[in-house]
């Protein structure tokens, strides 16, 4: 009994369901039969096989399913125009019919060759559209983090020049209010002095005349 595989699927395992699943489109039988083949190839369930087809792989291959399901048309075209033929030719009609089967068959052999061909052509060159897609992506994830390495430096010098202007308009208000203060005490120094000039004024003066006497000066 094989084992029954839980690890990821890989781009192998896709491509291998892709494979079976698409034959067995192309010749007529059905997809149940194609997840069993394709669980027993790489050790899982034909369950686990249907849902991967139907939720990733088979978005991915639209142009191959349709290719696949246009050959599966002209296979079961042929058979019918076949099945008529022998029932109503002769001996003879039947041999130079069965020739001309053989060429026909030898004409759908080769166009379901080109028509696999085809399909490796898609699936090759998906892939290598997935990889320049894979490639850009990482590019895009590069740029991506180094605009936020970016973005988290200016933050930090933000930061810095924040504080440095805290620390300016902190120094500023304390020179401007030492600055008033000053003020008001010269303001205050210039009252004082002329109180004291007023009253130097406003006291009695006086001279001594010729006879010793005291004078008092208006």
């Amino acid at each position: 009994m094989t084992a029954v595989r839980q690890d990821a699927w890989s781009e192998e395992d896709d491509l291998i369901l892709a494979e079976v699943t698409l034959r067995h489109i192309r010749e007529g039988g059905t997809q149940l039969a194609a997840f069993e083949e394709v669980g027993e190839k790489i050790g899982r369930t034909a369950a686990a096989c249907g849902f991967r087809w139907n939720s990733c792989v088979r978005k991915k291959y639209d142009a191959a399913i349709s290719i696949a399901k246009a050959q599966r048309q002209k296979r079961s075209q042929y058979r019918k125009h076949s099945a008529v033929g022998s029932s109503v030719s002769s001996v003879a009609t039947l041999e130079s019919g069965e020739a001309a089967g053989s060429a026909g068959k030898h004409e759908a052999f080769s166009e379901e060759s080109i028509s696999i061909d085809a399909v490796i052509r898609f699936l090759r060159q998906w892939k290598g559209t997935y990889q320049e897609m894979n490639r850009h992506i990482k590019a895009l994830e590069k740029e991506l983090k180094d605009k936020d390495e970016e973005l988290g430096e200016l933050r930090r010098v933000k930061d810095q020049l924040d504080k440095q202007m805290n620390h300016v308009q902190t120094d500023y208000r304390v020179v401007n209010d030492d600055y008033k203060a000053l003020i008001q005490i010269m303001d205050r120094a210039r009252k004082l002095a002329f109180l004291a000039e007023e009253e130097d004024e406003q006291k009695p003066r006086f001279k001594m005349d010729a006879n010793g006497n005291l004078e008092r000066i208006e």
